[in-house]
This record gives C-alpha cells, structure tokens and sequence, in this order.
C-alpha cells in the first residue's frame, strides 16, 4: 500500500482544522480498506473530537463491518490521555484496527510515544515516520510551544524599495501604504491564522492600529502590546475592550478590565524571553510581530523568530525609518502584483 499516498490526505486534511483546533494540534486522519478510502477527518475546534474520533465515526453503516481489516492514517501520534476528551488509542483498540501508520511522534509530555506503546502492547501493528518532516511542519506553531515552551514567533513588516519601513514624515499625519491592497489583505488573512499579534509602544503611538481582522474571515488574534512606561492611553484602538489584549509593562498600575490584561516584565536583558513566557503562560501559541523597526529588531537580534515574512513595494522614501537588518536568506519569493513577498525561517 503506498502509505505517503495516504498520509498527504491525512495533511490535507489536518490543515482545514489548523486554525480552529489551536492550542491543539489539528491531526489528519483516513481509513482505508483494500487501497480504498472508507473513511476520513480532522481534528474539531478546540475541545471537540479528535481527527481520530471523527474519521471513524464517518464510515458508512455499510461499511463498519470493513474496519477492523481497514488501515488507519494518521498525521500525529493518537492521544493515550484523558483531557477534554477520552484517548483516541482507545476508540482504535475498541474498534479492533490492527493496522495503523502514523506519521509524527507527539512529543507533548502527556502523549510522548505512551500512544504508541500503548497500541503496540495491544498487539497492533504500527507504523511511524510516514512523512514525519511535512507532519511536523503541518504542527509547526504546536511543536515549537511544547518543546521551546514559547510560541511560535512570525516576524512581518513591509519595506520600500529603497529599504525603509517608514518615511521621515507622514503627510495630514495619515497611514503611508508601502504595499498594494492584495498584500494587505494577506496579512489580515495571516492574522486570522494566529493566537497573538504584538506590537510595540511606538507604533501604537504613531499609527494607533486596531491589530484585528478586517479584510478577510476569521478569528481576530489576542492583542500584546509592548509598552513598559505605560504612554499608551485609554483613546488609543489597542484598548477598546473589544478584543482580548496583553499589555506588557514594567509597572502595572491599572487593574485588570474585562479583555485588558497588564503583565509585569522586566527591563532588562530578560525582557524577551520575559516576553515569551508570558504568552506561554496564557497558553498562547503562535505570535505574529508587527512592531516597529526597535521591537522587531530586538526580537531578530535575541534570535528569538522563527519564520520572517517581508514585503517590498515599490515606493521610494529617500529618508525615513530604515527596515530591520538580519543576515537570513529568503528561502521564498513570491510577487504580489507589484509587490515582493520574501519568507525566511530562523532554523537555529
């Protein structure tokens, strides 16, 4: 049986619940008998059933009697725990699958191979490392949470061509768009992909962004706001209670609101990883950077990133605030109408 054939559905799946599952990885799942798909899933939103549960509970009345003899593909490790819902090793026991190929290890500390002990001490025959490289990229913002205890990190800014983020002046004091309509609405498309989006005091100030979905549909990320001598006021967007929001400060001097939280951080050369546990501690996975040039390179310069996404455009500023400086190739490039998109990963 060609199992790569099987666990590249299991990932086409898998990416559908991505989103939705979070801070859960979202798991593929197929079934197959005799080199034919009976049935398949993915993971719910967070705190529904499993890929696992849903795949099975999809075959046909017709069809159920195939399952024992049926093949089970699955892109991460069956859960062996209880959580919000029972282990999936034992819905695979109880529907007496002899045959399952997975395609990753769980390296989460409450699964950590106990599923596949488990399975295998129930005299299954299983199968790991079936595109275990694509399966984890899948999963990368989960596998980067549980085994760095941080989130995953996503640097964005837009740069013009002649390498500034910003012009030394902006006229009427209004926003200065470096790229087309389309590249900005991939960004709010990315934002609805992630659990967070920071920024720093600065680009609150100046731009007062609302850092939310607009132009696309999805969930809106929680807001962390990096503002340590506490400048940001009440009018700015970043404090509408609409939203979730973080604020990161050296001295918490308000008290906590519905949707607007203050963590104490330090000022020093802990500030970052400071950072980091905090938005591990609100159990918050993935984090898409947007501040200002100070706040991204802080982020670079502790090699505290692990993917860069970059737009260049076509203005021209002369003068201005200039883009951050890191030594990483791209290792994609894609145009966007008019504009250059480059995508770096920090593989160290």
């Amino acid at each position: 049986m060609n199992h790569e054939k099987y666990m590249l559905r299991c990932l086409e799946l898998a990416e559908k619940g991505l989103r939705a599952a979070m801070p859960n990885p979202s798991v593929g799942a197929v079934l197959v008998y005799n080199d034919s798909i009976i049935g398949e899933g993915f993971t719910s939103p967070y705190g529904g059933p499993h890929g696992e549960v849903n795949c099975i509970n999809s075959v046909t009345e017709e069809n159920r009697h195939l399952i024992p003899n049926s093949t089970l593909y699955v892109s991460l490790e069956p859960c062996s725990h209880y959580g919000k819902t029972p282990p999936c090793c034992d819905l695979i026991i109880r529907q007496q699958i002899q045959n399952i190929v997975i395609g990753t290890a769980d390296t989460h500390e409450k699964v950590a191979g106990n599923g596949i002990k488990k399975l295998r001490e129930a005299g299954k025959n299983v199968i790991v490392g079936v595109l275990e490289k694509e399966c984890r990229e899948l999963n990368k913002r989960f596998f980067t949470f549980n085994e760095k205890k941080r989130p995953y990190i996503i640097l964005k800014w837009a740069q013009s061509a002649d390498g500034f983020i910003s012009p030394e002046s902006k006229p009427d004091n209004r926003p200065v768009w470096i790229t087309n309509p389309y590249s900005r609405q991939l960004v709010h498309k990315w934002r609805s992909e992630e659990m967070a989006i920071l920024a720093g005091t600065q680009t609150v100030l100046s731009d007062n962004p609302e850092l939310n979905v607009r132009d696309w549909k999805g969930p809106n990320p929680v807001r962390v706001i990096i503002d340590r001598e506490n400048k940001i006021g009440d009018n700015h967007s970043v404090k509408n209670h609409k939203i979730k929001t973080i604020v990161l400060t050296e001295k918490a001097n308000f008290p906590n609101l519905e949707n607007l939280a203050y963590e104490v951080v330090p000022l020093d050369d802990g500030f970052l990883p400071a950072v980091c546990n905090v938005l591990h501690r609100y159990n918050l996975q993935s984090v898409i950077v947007e501040g200002g040039r100070i706040t991204l390179q802080a982020f670079i310069n502790a090699g505290l990133w692990d993917e860069a996404r970059v737009f260049k455009g076509q203005a021209v500023f002369t003068k201005g605030t200039e883009a951050p400086k890191f030594t990483a190739a791209p290792i994609k490039r894609q145009e966007i109408m008019n504009d250059e998109l480059l995508i770096f990963r920090n593989y160290g």
